[in-house]
Protein backbone atom coordinates (compact mmCIF):
# COMPACT_ATOMS: atom_id res chain seq x y z
CA UNK A 1 0.00 0.00 0.00
CA UNK A 2 1.39 3.32 -0.74
CA UNK A 3 2.52 5.63 2.10
CA UNK A 4 -0.08 8.94 2.52
CA UNK A 5 1.07 12.37 1.97
CA UNK A 6 2.01 13.80 5.28
CA UNK A 7 0.46 16.74 6.16
CA UNK A 8 3.04 19.11 5.49
CA UNK A 9 3.52 18.03 2.15
CA UNK A 10 3.98 20.35 -0.98
CA UNK A 11 0.89 21.49 -2.83
CA UNK A 12 1.15 19.86 -6.96
CA UNK A 13 1.69 23.13 -9.25
CA UNK A 14 -0.86 21.68 -10.68
CA UNK A 15 -3.37 21.47 -7.68
CA UNK A 16 -1.74 24.83 -6.70
CA UNK A 17 -3.02 26.44 -9.91
CA UNK A 18 -6.96 24.70 -10.12
CA UNK A 19 -6.93 25.83 -6.22
CA UNK A 20 -6.77 29.91 -7.35
CA UNK A 21 -8.33 29.59 -11.12
CA UNK A 22 -11.64 28.08 -9.24
CA UNK A 23 -12.13 30.88 -6.89
CA UNK A 24 -11.39 33.90 -9.58
CA UNK A 25 -14.28 32.11 -12.16
CA UNK A 26 -16.24 31.70 -9.64
CA UNK A 27 -15.94 34.90 -8.89
CA UNK A 28 -16.47 36.36 -12.12
CA UNK A 29 -19.43 33.48 -12.79
CA UNK A 30 -21.42 34.68 -9.96
CA UNK A 31 -20.68 38.27 -9.70
CA UNK A 32 -24.14 39.87 -11.28
CA UNK A 33 -26.09 38.45 -8.04
CA UNK A 34 -23.16 41.08 -6.59
CA UNK A 35 -24.21 43.90 -9.30
CA UNK A 36 -27.70 43.41 -8.80
CA UNK A 37 -27.61 44.48 -5.17
CA UNK A 38 -26.23 47.52 -6.64
CA UNK A 39 -29.15 47.65 -9.47
CA UNK A 40 -30.21 51.43 -8.00
CA UNK A 41 -27.05 53.04 -8.63
CA UNK A 42 -26.74 54.05 -12.02
CA UNK A 43 -24.82 51.36 -14.12
CA UNK A 44 -21.82 54.40 -15.03
CA UNK A 45 -21.55 55.73 -11.65
CA UNK A 46 -20.99 51.79 -10.21
CA UNK A 47 -18.09 52.28 -13.10
CA UNK A 48 -16.34 55.26 -11.77
CA UNK A 49 -16.63 53.49 -8.11
CA UNK A 50 -14.90 50.33 -9.88
CA UNK A 51 -12.45 52.00 -11.31
CA UNK A 52 -11.69 54.03 -7.93
CA UNK A 53 -11.69 51.41 -5.01
CA UNK A 54 -10.42 48.69 -7.33
CA UNK A 55 -7.28 51.33 -7.81
CA UNK A 56 -6.84 51.49 -3.89
CA UNK A 57 -6.97 47.71 -4.07
CA UNK A 58 -4.37 47.38 -6.58
CA UNK A 59 -1.75 49.57 -5.21
CA UNK A 60 -2.33 48.10 -1.83
CA UNK A 61 -1.33 44.13 -3.97
CA UNK A 62 1.46 45.73 -5.88
CA UNK A 63 3.23 47.56 -3.31
CA UNK A 64 2.83 43.91 -1.18
CA UNK A 65 4.50 42.00 -3.86
CA UNK A 66 7.14 44.58 -4.66
CA UNK A 67 6.24 45.65 -8.06
CA UNK A 68 5.48 48.82 -8.10
CA UNK A 69 8.96 49.50 -10.51
CA UNK A 70 6.62 47.68 -13.20
CA UNK A 71 4.19 50.46 -13.29
CA UNK A 72 7.33 52.97 -13.12
CA UNK A 73 8.52 51.62 -15.98
CA UNK A 74 5.36 51.63 -18.08
CA UNK A 75 4.93 55.52 -17.84
CA UNK A 76 8.59 55.76 -19.22
CA UNK A 77 7.65 53.98 -22.31
CA UNK A 78 4.96 56.32 -24.00
CA UNK A 79 4.14 53.63 -26.61
CA UNK A 80 3.04 51.64 -23.69
CA UNK A 81 0.88 54.61 -22.15
CA UNK A 82 -1.21 55.49 -25.66
CA UNK A 83 -1.65 52.03 -26.13
CA UNK A 84 -3.16 51.78 -22.55
CA UNK A 85 -5.16 54.63 -22.56
CA UNK A 86 -7.00 52.79 -25.96
CA UNK A 87 -7.23 49.28 -23.65
CA UNK A 88 -8.50 51.77 -20.76
CA UNK A 89 -11.38 53.06 -22.48
CA UNK A 90 -12.01 50.03 -23.74
CA UNK A 91 -12.13 48.61 -20.76
CA UNK A 92 -14.51 50.82 -19.04
CA UNK A 93 -16.80 50.10 -21.67
CA UNK A 94 -17.01 46.91 -20.92
CA UNK A 95 -17.82 47.19 -17.38
CA UNK A 96 -20.30 49.40 -18.23
CA UNK A 97 -21.72 47.44 -20.63
CA UNK A 98 -21.39 44.05 -18.48
CA UNK A 99 -23.36 46.19 -15.16
CA UNK A 100 -25.73 47.32 -17.71
CA UNK A 101 -26.98 44.37 -19.24
CA UNK A 102 -26.94 42.21 -15.55
CA UNK A 103 -29.16 45.02 -14.42
CA UNK A 104 -31.29 45.16 -17.27
CA UNK A 105 -32.09 41.37 -17.14
CA UNK A 106 -29.67 40.26 -19.45
CA UNK A 107 -27.88 38.28 -17.80
CA UNK A 108 -28.37 35.61 -20.38
CA UNK A 109 -26.89 37.79 -23.02
CA UNK A 110 -23.61 38.37 -21.24
CA UNK A 111 -22.97 34.23 -20.83
CA UNK A 112 -23.41 34.38 -24.26
CA UNK A 113 -20.89 36.96 -24.24
CA UNK A 114 -18.08 34.99 -22.35
CA UNK A 115 -18.68 31.34 -24.34
CA UNK A 116 -18.49 33.34 -27.80
CA UNK A 117 -14.82 35.44 -26.55
CA UNK A 118 -12.74 32.46 -27.49
CA UNK A 119 -13.59 32.06 -30.50
CA UNK A 120 -13.74 35.52 -31.49
CA UNK A 121 -9.74 36.17 -30.06
CA UNK A 122 -8.80 32.93 -32.79
CA UNK A 123 -10.38 35.26 -35.25
CA UNK A 124 -8.73 38.57 -34.68
CA UNK A 125 -5.49 36.46 -34.45
CA UNK A 126 -6.27 35.30 -37.70
CA UNK A 127 -7.18 38.87 -39.09
CA UNK A 128 -4.61 41.01 -37.29
CA UNK A 129 -1.64 38.57 -36.05
CA UNK A 130 -1.89 36.42 -39.26
CA UNK A 131 -2.20 33.46 -37.30
CA UNK A 132 -3.31 30.27 -39.47
CA UNK A 133 -6.53 28.73 -38.14
CA UNK A 134 -6.93 25.02 -38.03
CA UNK A 135 -9.30 22.88 -40.00
CA UNK A 136 -10.98 22.50 -36.25
CA UNK A 137 -10.93 26.37 -35.52
CA UNK A 138 -12.73 27.33 -38.62
CA UNK A 139 -15.22 24.70 -38.39
CA UNK A 140 -15.73 25.91 -34.67
CA UNK A 141 -16.10 29.92 -36.00
CA UNK A 142 -18.22 28.69 -38.87
CA UNK A 143 -20.92 26.59 -36.56
CA UNK A 144 -20.88 29.91 -33.91
CA UNK A 145 -21.56 31.97 -36.50
CA UNK A 146 -24.06 30.24 -37.38
CA UNK A 147 -25.57 30.21 -33.82
CA UNK A 148 -25.92 34.12 -33.70
CA UNK A 149 -27.60 34.20 -37.28
CA UNK A 150 -30.31 31.57 -36.18
CA UNK A 151 -30.72 34.23 -32.93
CA UNK A 152 -30.81 37.58 -35.13
CA UNK A 153 -33.61 35.53 -37.46
CA UNK A 154 -35.57 33.20 -35.50
CA UNK A 155 -35.59 35.67 -32.30
CA UNK A 156 -35.60 38.91 -34.57
CA UNK A 157 -33.07 40.50 -32.37
CA UNK A 158 -29.46 40.96 -32.85
CA UNK A 159 -27.46 39.60 -29.95
CA UNK A 160 -25.44 43.18 -29.55
CA UNK A 161 -24.94 42.71 -25.96
CA UNK A 162 -23.43 39.57 -26.18
CA UNK A 163 -21.40 40.36 -29.24
CA UNK A 164 -20.50 43.76 -28.12
CA UNK A 165 -19.03 42.40 -24.85
CA UNK A 166 -17.19 39.40 -26.65
CA UNK A 167 -15.96 41.76 -29.16
CA UNK A 168 -14.68 44.39 -26.97
CA UNK A 169 -12.68 41.73 -24.11
CA UNK A 170 -11.36 40.17 -27.36
CA UNK A 171 -10.13 43.31 -28.41
CA UNK A 172 -8.73 44.01 -25.33
CA UNK A 173 -6.76 40.74 -24.95
CA UNK A 174 -5.18 41.14 -28.65
CA UNK A 175 -3.83 45.16 -27.21
CA UNK A 176 -2.24 43.39 -24.03
CA UNK A 177 -0.64 40.66 -26.26
CA UNK A 178 1.18 42.50 -28.34
CA UNK A 179 2.03 44.80 -25.61
CA UNK A 180 4.86 43.75 -23.19
CA UNK A 181 2.97 44.47 -20.15
CA UNK A 182 1.84 41.94 -17.42
CA UNK A 183 -1.95 41.48 -16.62
CA UNK A 184 -1.52 42.95 -12.66
CA UNK A 185 0.66 46.21 -13.68
CA UNK A 186 -1.19 47.01 -16.86
CA UNK A 187 -4.75 46.76 -15.01
CA UNK A 188 -3.63 49.20 -12.29
CA UNK A 189 -1.94 51.36 -15.24
CA UNK A 190 -5.47 51.61 -16.71
CA UNK A 191 -7.55 52.11 -13.35
CA UNK A 192 -4.89 54.81 -13.08
CA UNK A 193 -5.85 56.41 -15.92
CA UNK A 194 -9.57 56.12 -15.67
CA UNK A 195 -8.90 57.16 -11.92
CA UNK A 196 -8.95 60.55 -12.63
CA UNK A 197 -12.07 61.17 -14.10
CA UNK A 198 -14.18 58.83 -12.00
CA UNK A 199 -12.95 60.43 -8.74
CA UNK A 200 -13.96 63.83 -10.50
CA UNK A 201 -17.46 62.93 -11.32
CA UNK A 202 -17.70 60.87 -8.36
CA UNK A 203 -16.84 64.26 -6.29
CA UNK A 204 -18.89 66.45 -8.54
CA UNK A 205 -21.96 63.97 -7.41
CA UNK A 206 -21.02 64.45 -4.02
CA UNK A 207 -20.77 67.89 -3.82
CA UNK A 208 -24.25 68.15 -5.50
CA UNK A 209 -25.81 65.88 -3.17
CA UNK A 210 -26.34 63.33 -5.88
CA UNK A 211 -24.19 60.61 -5.66
CA UNK A 212 -24.91 57.02 -4.19
CA UNK A 213 -22.29 57.46 -1.99
CA UNK A 214 -23.15 58.44 1.43
CA UNK A 215 -26.47 59.23 0.11
CA UNK A 216 -28.08 56.16 0.51
CA UNK A 217 -27.20 53.87 3.28
CA UNK A 218 -24.80 52.03 4.98
CA UNK A 219 -25.13 48.89 2.54
CA UNK A 220 -24.74 50.53 -0.11
CA UNK A 221 -21.15 52.22 0.88
CA UNK A 222 -19.87 48.75 1.62
CA UNK A 223 -20.89 48.04 -1.57
CA UNK A 224 -19.98 50.49 -3.60
CA UNK A 225 -15.97 50.07 -1.47
CA UNK A 226 -16.52 45.88 -2.30
CA UNK A 227 -16.45 46.80 -6.15
CA UNK A 228 -12.66 46.26 -5.55
CA UNK A 229 -12.79 42.90 -4.81
CA UNK A 230 -15.10 41.55 -7.28
CA UNK A 231 -12.43 43.26 -9.63
CA UNK A 232 -9.26 43.01 -8.35
CA UNK A 233 -9.52 39.52 -6.20
CA UNK A 234 -10.46 37.22 -8.86
CA UNK A 235 -7.62 38.46 -11.26
CA UNK A 236 -4.90 38.56 -8.91
CA UNK A 237 -6.74 34.61 -7.71
CA UNK A 238 -6.11 34.13 -11.93
CA UNK A 239 -3.11 35.69 -12.38
CA UNK A 240 -1.21 33.09 -9.39
CA UNK A 241 -3.40 30.22 -10.90
CA UNK A 242 -1.98 30.68 -14.67
CA UNK A 243 1.65 30.47 -12.77
CA UNK A 244 1.02 27.25 -12.01
CA UNK A 245 -1.31 25.60 -14.51
CA UNK A 246 -1.31 24.58 -17.97
CA UNK A 247 -2.54 26.42 -21.01
CA UNK A 248 -5.00 23.27 -21.48
CA UNK A 249 -5.99 23.97 -17.68
CA UNK A 250 -6.55 27.71 -18.10
CA UNK A 251 -8.56 26.62 -21.30
CA UNK A 252 -10.84 24.29 -19.91
CA UNK A 253 -11.87 26.38 -17.02
CA UNK A 254 -12.72 29.50 -18.86
CA UNK A 255 -15.82 28.18 -19.14
CA UNK A 256 -16.38 27.98 -15.35
CA UNK A 257 -17.45 31.50 -15.29
CA UNK A 258 -20.02 31.82 -18.44
CA UNK A 259 -21.78 28.36 -17.22
CA UNK A 260 -22.41 30.42 -13.73
CA UNK A 261 -24.14 32.63 -15.60
CA UNK A 262 -25.98 30.88 -17.70
CA UNK A 263 -27.35 28.89 -14.33
CA UNK A 264 -28.04 31.98 -12.59
CA UNK A 265 -30.33 33.78 -15.31
CA UNK A 266 -31.84 30.90 -16.55
CA UNK A 267 -32.88 28.69 -13.01
CA UNK A 268 -32.41 32.08 -10.70
CA UNK A 269 -33.50 34.90 -11.90
CA UNK A 270 -35.85 33.50 -14.62
CA UNK A 271 -34.55 34.95 -17.86
CA UNK A 272 -36.56 33.82 -20.78
CA UNK A 273 -35.11 31.02 -22.51
CA UNK A 274 -37.11 30.06 -26.15
CA UNK A 275 -36.05 27.16 -28.30
CA UNK A 276 -34.54 29.84 -30.16
CA UNK A 277 -32.06 30.41 -27.56
CA UNK A 278 -31.26 27.08 -26.79
CA UNK A 279 -30.62 26.29 -30.67
CA UNK A 280 -28.41 29.35 -30.43
CA UNK A 281 -26.25 27.95 -27.28
CA UNK A 282 -26.12 24.22 -28.80
CA UNK A 283 -24.04 25.46 -31.71
CA UNK A 284 -21.53 27.92 -28.83
CA UNK A 285 -21.64 24.33 -27.34
CA UNK A 286 -20.34 22.34 -29.77
CA UNK A 287 -18.47 24.99 -31.48
CA UNK A 288 -16.69 25.25 -28.16
CA UNK A 289 -16.59 21.81 -27.68
CA UNK A 290 -14.44 21.56 -30.81
CA UNK A 291 -12.39 24.48 -30.21
CA UNK A 292 -11.20 23.33 -26.56
CA UNK A 293 -10.77 19.87 -27.89
CA UNK A 294 -8.58 20.58 -30.63
CA UNK A 295 -6.82 22.93 -28.80
CA UNK A 296 -5.77 20.48 -26.30
CA UNK A 297 -5.23 17.87 -28.65
CA UNK A 298 -2.16 20.43 -30.70
CA UNK A 299 -0.98 21.36 -26.93
CA UNK A 300 -0.64 18.28 -26.26
CA UNK A 301 1.09 17.32 -29.61
CA UNK A 302 3.67 20.32 -29.09
CA UNK A 303 4.18 19.11 -25.48
CA UNK A 304 5.47 15.92 -26.47
CA UNK A 305 7.53 17.64 -29.20
CA UNK A 306 9.71 19.22 -27.08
Amino acid sequence: MADKPSAGAPVQPGVKGVMFLLPAYLIWGFCPIFWKLLAHVSSFELVMHRTWWSLAFLVIILLFQKRSREVIDIFRHPRYLMVLLITTLILAFNWYLFIWAVNHDQVLQTSLGYYINPLITVFLGMVFLKERLRVYQTLALILAGIGVVYYAVGLGTFPWIALAIAGSFAIYGLLHKVMAVKPLPGLLTETLLLSFPALGYIAWLMAHGEGALFNIGWQTDLLLAGTCLVTGLPLLFFTIGTKHSTLATVGFMQYIAPCCSFILAVFYYREPFSYQKLVTFIFIWTALTIYTADSFIHYRKNSLNR
